[in-house]
């Protein structure tokens, strides 16, 4: 049975720890209470948990180099476990709102930099599940509003949509990606309608 390797992007370090940025890091430690182990230090500049998910063998890891940098530590491990194309890269997504998840194949970056760091580490297209964190409000900057705390009100979802996230994790591995949309997709917390 192939292997997976599950990247959840984020920064590490307490003061980053509720930051919107951080989504893949929530769902990565989601996942590993599933595997029901802890993460350790790795020599790709990772946090990895080996075990198995949904009766499927997987990589956890969350990179330690700060968003920016996430493709070096992904190639080191996907190199290293020697996964091949058997990747899911769990991320914060501006363009998807909050209480919406996402699953795709490749696509843009949408200067999301962590993916830019990623697709310039890999050559080939990987799976990605697009956490919804939606739009900043106003005039805020993007890069402000990203390493921002989830607001109180979203707080209260946050547990459910990290669940549903990592369910939707394990469906891509053993699923398929147009299965896990079909059944995913249709189904958002709090569907926003896009203003006219």
């Amino acid at each position: 049975m192939d292997r997976w390797l599950i990247a959840g992007l984020g920064n590490p370090g307490p003061e980053y720890a509720g930051n919107r940025h951080n989504a893949g890091f929530m769902v990565a430690d989601e996942l590993a209470a599933r595997v029901g182990g802890r993460f350790k230090a790795h020599r790709s500049r990772a946090e990895v948990l080996e075990g198995r998910l949904a009766g499927v063998p997987v990589v956890l890891a969350k990179p330690m180099t700060y968003m920016n940098l996430s493709g070096g530590p992904v190639k080191a491990l996907a190199d290293f476990y020697k996964t091949g194309l058997n990747l899911i890269v769990v991320h914060d997504e501006l363009d998807v709102p909050y209480g919406a998840l996402r699953a795709k194949k490749g696509g843009g970056d949408n200067g999301h930099n962590g993916l830019k760091s990623i697709t310039k580490a890999l050559t080939a297209e990987y799976l990605r599940l697009r956490f919804g964190i939606g739009r900043p409000p106003g005039r805020m900057d993007t890069a402000v509003y990203v390493l921002k705390d989830f607001a109180t009100a979203e707080r209260k979802d946050l547990p459910f949509l990290v669940d549903r996230a990592a369910d939707m994790v394990e469906s891509l591995m053993v699923d398929g990606l147009e299965p896990t949309q079909n059944k995913f997709h249709a189904a958002d917390l709090n569907p926003v309608k896009p203003p006219r």
